[in-house]
């Protein structure tokens, strides 16, 4: 099997394709699209985006401290391209695409309503890398689709069709191949089925 030696370069993939919401001192809001996105910890919460000094947005992201990353889906697809070639300066966003803002429970930038899930966001730090800057956040609340909601429970974020970016394409995630820990999960022989439904008691 051979490899070829390819130059210093971005290619880990795929990665989220998000839109990142936010707004200006004076209340003039937008979004665009991101992909260099993630989470930093888990206890506290915290996750980054990472955007270029020359994108509209940053100067409202840097001014006010706040942005929220909406995760999207298959059905968001154009608006999530449109979100990246278009500036905010030239065009209102909104109209657009037809999505909507909406009110976060935390801070002042707005969410996407037709986002499934809307993660707020505080700055904590920014690292002028070169590039991009990042904006290393603390995460202040979370807002979820109901209806992706089983009756466990259970976010089923499945079901929304999260999409992703790879390589210059976005992508649907297919299906899923296996869950946590199941490498390592005991299997129950078919014997051991067939003892445990025999010592079940009769209704």
């Amino acid at each position: 099997m051979g490899k070829e030696i390819w130059k210093p370069g971005n290619f880990i993939y795929p990665v989220p394709a998000v839109l990142v919401s936010c707004r200006n001192k004076e209340g003039r809001q937008n979004f665009f699209t991101a992909a260099w996105t993630g989470t930093v910890c888990t206890n506290p919460p915290m996750a980054y985006i990472s955007v270029r000094p020359e994108r509209y947005s940053y100067v409202m992201i840097r001014e006010t401290g706040e942005f929220v990353i909406n995760l999207t889906t298959e059905a968001m697809v154009r608006a999530v391209d449109f979100g990246g070639v278009r500036s905010g300066r030239d065009v209102d966003k909104w109209k657009e695409t037809g999505l909507t803002p909406g009110r976060a429970c935390v801070v002042e930038a707005p969410i996407i309503l037709e986002s499934p899930v809307n993660v707020e966001c505080t700055v904590e730090e920014v690292l002028e890398l070169g590039s991009h800057h990042m904006f290393l956040a603390m995460v202040k609340a979370i807002q979820v689709e109901e209806s992706l909601m089983d009756e466990t429970g259970r976010f089923c974020f499945e079901k929304a069709k999260p999409l992703a970016y790879s390589h210059g394409a976005y992508c649907g995630l297919g299906e899923a191949l296996g869950s946590f820990g199941y490498s390592i999960r005991k299997k129950t022989t078919g014997a051991k089925k067939k003892q445990k439904k025999s010592q079940r008691k009769p209704d």
